[in-house]
């Protein structure tokens, strides 16, 4: 009797593991979906996001003090020329007219400045895409990926360098009290939709750490994606100066 009564139990037993083995499994799949689907509505979201800037990216000779204050000063010429030119820039497609249309100027512009200084760097300017990591401009903060940039490569182009948003222009605001204008956030919110706004703007009741550590794993996993001719270029050190 007791013996039966043993293998009795041991079925429910076995049962029981079997029941709860494929609740795991099935918890697991549902869990993974839900994982993917959350992926792939952040990896859309980040795509709308970067499919709606352009960005700036200058590039020094070297990481010598002289070469990264040449680097500065060809930067500063630069964007005071094109806040004059972009000011009145509505919508992507004209700043990439604009900036298409000017692009010879941006590099005498450039030449001028080595020239100033007594350098005889080569100054090569090309609107390409390009791959960024994360970057916070004052309570915004972009997501790393690849983005359409004009990119002012000086010399050897082995240099730390300096970038930043030119449509919308970021580059053109003061975000050294950490708030980006609500003028420079209206046209965010016109170009980009609720969902990719509100994934890089913090509020006062939003913590921006969440959201950085969200955009690093992102970052990392990007730049593990990166092609031959993308590592081709990996000597360029990604850094704000």
């Amino acid at each position: 009797m007791k013996v039966k009564l043993m293998k009795i139990l041991q079925k429910r037993q076995i049962l029981k593991t079997y029941i709860l083995s494929i609740l795991l499994v099935i918890l697991m799949v549902v869990a993974i979906g839900y994982d993917y689907s959350k992926n792939a509505t952040n990896a859309a979201v980040i795509e709308g996001i970067s499919d709606s800037l352009i960005r700036f990216h200058v590039i020094a000779n070297s990481d010598s003090e002289q070469d990264q204050q040449l680097k500065l000063k060809v930067r500063d010429e630069i964007l005071e020329s094109m806040n004059t030119i972009l000011k009145d820039s509505k919508d992507i497609e004209e700043t990439r007219k604009l900036i298409y249309e000017n692009m010879d100027d941006i590099k005498t512009i450039s030449e001028k400045v080595i020239e100033k200084y007594n350098y005889d760097y080569k100054i090569d300017v090309k609107l390409k895409m390009e791959q960024f990591p994360l970057k916070t401009y004052g309570d915004i903060i972009l997501p790393p990926g690849e983005y359409e940039a004009l990119i002012v490569e000086i010399g050897e182009a082995k240099g730390k360098n300096w970038w930043c948003v030119m449509f919308p222009p970021l580059c053109f605001v003061d975000v050294t009290h950490g708030v980006v204008p609500e003028e420079t956030k209206e046209t965010l919110k016109n170009i980009l939709t609720d969902e990719e706004y509100d994934s890089i703007v913090m509020t006062d009741s939003q913590e921006s750490m969440p959201i950085k550590i969200k955009f690093k794993f992102l970052e990392w996993f990007n730049f593990n994606k990166k092609d031959k001719k993308q590592n081709n270029n990996s000597n360029k050190v990604f850094v704000d100066k």
